[in-house]
């Protein structure tokens, strides 16, 4: 015997109109055998789990519900409803599982950004974050100063390590190490060893600069706009790394971030000049977009980063 009769439909089943709590009602009615029985563990009415178990059987359009010794038990269409609501309770656990997670910032995904003069040390800040978040993915972008800046801007990374704030953006920012920039030179350079060269001597040499838009080469140019000098530039390089074996080649002297050249000069192949006015001393922050929400895992970054970021910078050679 149907426990509900069905009438005459004038639409075709839609799935979308079956709620969770309808299955849950069914799946209740034949744990307990009876509609009073459903009604006392949800405590709630009989008639209004009859009218959720109709509103059911009507979008199915077929019997849910059949009468046998034991109480009420599920038609071939009850049963798939409730191995379907089985399905999707397990699911529903899961992604609570994952969504707790996400809130203790145990997974997730962030990318971080990184002008390039970061990378000799970007990737060490984000290796220790993940030993203490493993389960965590975690994307690297490197790229000059412009490039980053239109990655925060367009949301394509969560947070960035750079140089030099950027005032053009909305943005959170965090301090969180000195930055010095040095003038290099290969060790054979006739001013390497001599004391407080002047400012004049530098802009006589042939410079390697970085490309316009990066970070050093604006601080290059803000070092020349204070005097009445003009570079010499003699080769414009869009990599540290090759700036570095350009030097070390004698094609010329770099303004150049010290946290990059850690192991040049511990290894003999490059030289600090020790120049009036410099080095010229900066900081590494941590930035983000002050509109844009922040998902626990990136905070845990960011927290990571103000918190521990300092240790992960490269050991200097002595600065004057």
């Amino acid at each position: 015997m149907v426990i509900f009769g069905l009438a005459n439909c004038c639409y075709a089943s839609d799935m979308r109109d079956v709620t969770l709590r309808q299955l849950a009602f069914l799946a209740e009615t034949v744990r307990t055998g009876s509609l009073s029985g459903a009604a006392a563990q949800l405590h709630l009415t009989g008639p209004a789990i009859a009218q959720q178990l109709r509103q059911l059987q009507q979008t199915v359009q077929l019997p849910l519900l059949e009468r046998g010794p034991g109480g009420q038990r599920p038609t071939e269409a009850g049963r798939v409803l409730l191995d379907t609501y089985t399905r999707l309770t397990a699911e529903l656990a899961s992604c609570e599982e994952e969504l707790d997670g996400l809130r203790a910032a145990r997974s997730g995904r962030v990318t971080a950004g990184a002008v390039s003069t970061a990378k000799y040390f970007a990737p060490h800040i984000l290796a220790a974050y993940q030993r203490a978040h493993p389960g965590v993915r975690i994307s690297l972008k490197i790229g000059n100063r412009d490039e980053v800046l239109s990655q925060l801007e367009t949301y394509a990374v969560d947070l960035a390590i750079m140089g030099r704030p950027p005032g053009e953006l909305d943005v959170e920012q965090h301090v969180f190490g000195e930055h010095p920039y040095v003038i290099v030179a290969a060790p054979a350079h006739p001013l390497v060893g001599i004391s407080r060269v002047p400012f004049e001597q530098i802009a006589a040499e042939s410079l390697l600069v970085r490309e316009l838009g990066s970070g050093t080469r604006q601080h290059l140019d803000a070092l020349f706009e204070r005097t009445d000098l003009q570079p010499s530039i003699s080769m414009e390089i869009t990599s540290n790394e090759t700036i570095k074996q350009a030097v070390i080649a004698g094609l010329g002297i770099a303004l150049i971030s010290a946290h990059t050249i850690a192991a040049e000069i511990h290894d003999g192949r490059l030289a600090v000049l020790d120049v009036q006015g410099l080095p010229i001393q900066r900081h590494w922050l941590v930035v983000r977009m002050a509109r844009r929400a922040i998902t626990p895992a990136t905070r845990a970054l960011w927290e990571y980063i103000c918190r521990d970021g300092a240790g992960q910078l490269p050991r200097l050679p002595e600065l004057s």
